[in-house]
């Protein structure tokens, strides 16, 4: 194929799947009437800062006539740009999970039935088009989920460390001479993923943790130290014991206990 047609044919395809990052981080609304934002965080990832830096390395290059680099800087923008999806879609799946093990704790499956059925559906969809490279749909069916979970939190059909001023019932924390259940803890030992899905995601996301998972980052400075890589956050080990830091106002103590 003749260098310049293969050339505007990546840059071409690279601009479909940039549309589709753009769609993925659109708004969506939340059924109470809020409308929910996919945090920046999550699509303004570094794949997705890359597949910006790449396009316009391709545009150029394309300009100045070298149709080679042209395509080169394509492809590769292309699959920064798969790689930001699936950052998109992993997120999105964590915080189904997190709104999923609310409703649990808090017996929404009795109450609400047809609900929590229809969001816990949504969830294993997405969970299982992630699990085959289809972000798109993995995305979709994650929001879908997320705005049928919320609902229950926002409407205040479920206790959460932040809901109407109530806690989840509450952590035992054993602080090695007594065990109190107002008392948050200081150190938090990691249980396994494929029965507690532990990970930092999730475990910040623990009410009696920080109540809320995008607060992982701290967990991760105060303990990358001691991970297996410092550079993956994604890999804690069952056993290891993180060091809970105290947020403004906090006084933790001791180790959480089941």
């Amino acid at each position: 194929m003749n260098r310049k047609i293969l050339a505007i044919l990546l840059v071409v395809l690279f601009s479909a799947a940039f549309v589709f990052a753009q769609e993925a981080i659109t708004p969506i609304t939340a059924p109470v009437g809020e409308e929910f934002i996919i945090p920046e965080g999550i699509h303004n990832n570094t794949y997705f800062q890359e597949s910006v830096r790449l396009t316009k390395l391709a545009h150029e290059t394309y300009e100045y006539g070298d149709y080679d680099a042209s395509a080169g800087f394509a492809q590769e923008a292309i699959r920064y740009t798969e790689l930001s999806n699936e950052h998109v879609s992993d997120q999105l799946i964590k915080e189904a999970r997190r709104l999923l093990n609310i409703a649990d704790a808090n017996n929404i499956a009795a109450r609400f039935p047809n609900n929590y059925n229809e969001g816990k559906n949504y969830y294993e969809t997405s969970v299982a088009n992630h699990a085959m490279g289809q972000w798109s749909e993995s995305i979709d069916a994650s929001i879908k989920s997320i705005e049928i979970l919320a609902a229950f939190e926002a409407s205040g059909q479920v206790r959460t460390a932040t809901t109407g001023g109530t806690t989840t019932p509450a952590a035992r924390v054993d602080t090695g001479t007594t065990t109190t259940s107002t008392a948050r803890p200081r150190q938090y030992t990691v249980r396994t993923w494929i029965v507690e899905r532990d990970c930092l995601w999730n475990i910040a996301g623990y009410p009696w943790v920080y109540g809320d998972p995008w607060k992982w980052t701290i967990l991760y400075e105060a303990n990358k130290a001691r991970m297996p890589d410092p550079n993956n956050p994604d890999l804690i080990e069952p056993g290891m014991i993180l060091e809970i830091p105290n947020l403004e106002g906090e006084n933790r103590q001791g180790m959480w206990r089941p």
